[in-house]
């Protein structure tokens, strides 16, 4: 576990040479806008029933949410990136950095949850999308829960 912890710091240490903390925070915020969307078309077929289901349009919106949850988003946290630093820019609280081994297993919980809609979703077997895209939706909870600030 310290290995992957390492190796996330240091992407972080990388990304953060190369980002300015604004533009880290901007630009994991687009990722997760990207992925709400695409969860937002897997829920119109899947659970809603408002939208005819598509199984290639079903499959190619988790394809996107598995592809950005495995594309190191991690890299886009560092301690600056916070509410105490930035206020009303982010949502992220302090205390993520005071909790990383949690943060972490949310994240890696995520990313299994995502590979596994992913999965799912090419089979067509409506039954197991909705129960994975309840796990996705779960994950996403968890980290808002523990650590996105209210506004």
């Amino acid at each position: 576990m310290m290995g992957a912890m390492a190796a996330t710091l240091l992407a972080s240490t990388a990304a953060q040479a190369q980002m300015k903390p604004e533009e880290m925070v901007e630009t994991r915020q687009a990722g997760y806008q990207f992925m709400a969307w695409n969860m937002g078309k897997i829920k119109a077929q899947v659970i809603d029933g408002k939208e005819a289901y598509d199984q290639a349009k079903v499959a190619a919106a988790a394809n996107t949410i598995a592809a950005i949850a495995n594309s190191g988003m991690g890299a886009l946290y560092s301690p600056e990136t916070t509410t105490e630093q930035l206020s009303n820019k982010t949502r992220l609280k302090p205390e993520f950095f005071q909790n990383l081994e949690k943060a972490g297993q949310i994240g890696r919980d995520f990313t299994a949850a995502a590979n596994q809609l992913a999965s799912v979703a090419a089979s067509g077997d409506q039954a197991a999308i909705k129960k994975a895209f309840g796990d996705v939706g779960g994950s996403c909870k968890s980290c808002h829960d523990n650590f996105r600030a209210e506004r």
